[in-house]
Order: structure tokens, then C-alpha cells, then sequence
């Protein structure tokens, strides 16, 4: 179980690194892409900095795992980490849109325990710890109790839900949904945990920073979140990364589980 501050502090934390988000938003400041292709900000950087520094100093026996921080495998060897993305949806803070998030977890045992999602633009805390439930902004929060996939609110890439392959056998061609996207994966999760969204579906692999914070908030709002083929997620492994995330509400996600679970998909 997390200690019984821990959420408050991942809160503290994070709705002051929005503030600095906040300075770098719509302004100008270095931007560049990784060797991978994936942009970061100065202002990715500088949240990172802040977190890193706020929250080790508070837990220097927790591990530390951030996209923005050079991987150190002593992580492994901690049983109890911080699991951090400093912007989530980089591309949407790059064109001063609204959408991206600041994501911190605190994660036990490959679990995760406490999180803290920020949208700073918008004014949004979700917040969850284990066996405590789900809230926004304080509020309790409960994901969405729809079962059926048609008419369903969907935040998935509306192109590939389109693809043609979804027509041939064994695939089942997904009926008409309203489809939106988020550059953000952790707010997408977040979006479906207080019901603004039925569903939230990635067939792509997603980093343990993409995914943690929200993971916890979903599952304490009463959704499911899991891999494209059903299994549960499990964080802080030496790749820290997931094959594919799906979350929905309890009665749609087995729904959606019936379309997806026989697809095999590259871990990267």
C-alpha cells in the first residue's frame, strides 16, 4: 500500500510543475527531436528537472523512472518506484493545444498505488489511491457503465479504426462510434475514468510513463485497463513498456475484448 501521503504529494507536485508548463505554453522555447523522432520541449525538460528534484528529495529510497531521465537499471532493484512523465502529449503542448497532460505514479510491486494526472491548461486533477477511489478536481469520479460498442464515446485513432483490415476475418468491422483522439494517452485514460468517454483503445505500444498514473485512476474510478489481449499491466520491467492499452468501463471492456484479443502485435 502507498504511504498514506504519498498522493498528496504527487498532487503537490505536479500541479506545481504545471504552473511551469504554464510559463513555456504558447510562447516560445528550443524544441527538438529525439534520436528516435519523438519531440521534447525545453519546457518537457524543465518539468522533468522540478519533478525529479521535488520528489526524490521526498522518497530518496523510491526508484526513479522518467521519460525525460537517462534509464538508471537501479530501478529494478527498488521495490517501490516513482513513474513519471513530465509532458504527456508533447505534440499537442508543440501546437499550443490544451490536451496534454503532467503524469506522476508511485508504483509498488510492478503496481501502481497512487497517481496524479494534471491537465494544467484546463485546470484538471485526477487523482486516484489504491482502495481510496477516484477524483477530479476533489470530486469522486466512475467510469462510464455502457456496454454496447455501437454509439459507443471512443478516443482511439480514428484512421485505424477505418482500416480496411478490420473487414476481413477474423476481424469484425467496428460499427459507428463517436471518435475523437488526445494526444495524451494518460488523459485519454483519465477522460474515460470520470465518464467523459466510454472507451479509450491504443494498439500500439505505449511506455510505463504513458500509462501509470492514469492506470490507477481508472481502476479506482471502477474501469478496466489492460493489454489489447486482456492480460493486466505490469510496470517497472527493464523495457518498461506496454504492447497496447485498452480502458473501459466494466461492461464494454470485455466488448471491446472480443474485437481486439486474437490480434498479435510487435512489442515495438
Amino acid at each position: 500500500m502507498p504511504a498514506p501521503d504519498d498522493l498528496d504529494l504527487l498532487v503537490a507536485a505536479v500541479r506545481e510543475a504545471g504552473g511551469i508548463a504554464r510559463g513555456f505554453f504558447g510562447g516560445d522555447y528550443k524544441r527538438w527531436s529525439k534520436d528516435q523522432g519523438s519531440p521534447v520541449t525545453e519546457a518537457d525538460l524543465a518539468v522533468d528537472k522540478f519533478l525529479s528534484r521535488r520528489l526524490r528529495a521526498a522518497r530518496p529510497d523510491y526508484g526513479w523512472l522518467s521519460e525525460e531521465t537517462e534509464d538508471d537499471p537501479a530501478r529494478l532493484e527498488r521495490r517501490t518506484v516513482f513513474i513519471v512523465d513530465p509532458i504527456d502529449g508533447t505534440v499537442a503542448f508543440l501546437k499550443a493545444k490544451p490536451h496534454f497532460t503532467i503524469c506522476a505514479a508511485v508504483v509498488e510491486d510492478g503496481e501502481p498505488v497512487a497517481g496524479a494526472v494534471y491537465n494544467p491548461i484546463a485546470d484538471e486533477m485526477f487523482a486516484a489511491r489504491k482502495g481510496s477511489g477516484a477524483t477530479m478536481n476533489g470530486a469522486p469520479i466512475h467510469a462510464s457503465g455502457r456496454e454496447e460498442v455501437e454509439g459507443c464515446r471512443m478516443l482511439a485513432d480514428k484512421q485505424m479504426l477505418m482500416h480496411a483490415a478490420w473487414n476481413a476475418a477474423p476481424n469484425i468491422p467496428w460499427p459507428p462510434m463517436e471518435i475523437e483522439t488526445r494526444s495524451s494517452i494518460a488523459y485519454r485514460l483519465a477522460l474515460v475514468a470520470d465518464g467523459s468517454f466510454d472507451a479509450m483503445l491504443a494498439l500500439s505500444a505505449k511506455r510505463d510513463w504513458d500509462l501509470a498514473a492514469a492506470d490507477i485512476i481508472m481502476t479506482e474510478a471502477g474501469g478496466i485497463v489492460t493489454a489489447h489481449d486482456g492480460s493486466r499491466l505490469s510496470y517497472n520491467r527493464p523495457d518498461a513498456m506496454q504492447v497496447s492499452v485498452v480502458g473501459a468501463g466494466p461492461r464494454l471492456h470485455p466488448r471491446l475484448m472480443d474485437r481486439v484479443s486474437h490480434i498479435e502485435l510487435p512489442r515495438r
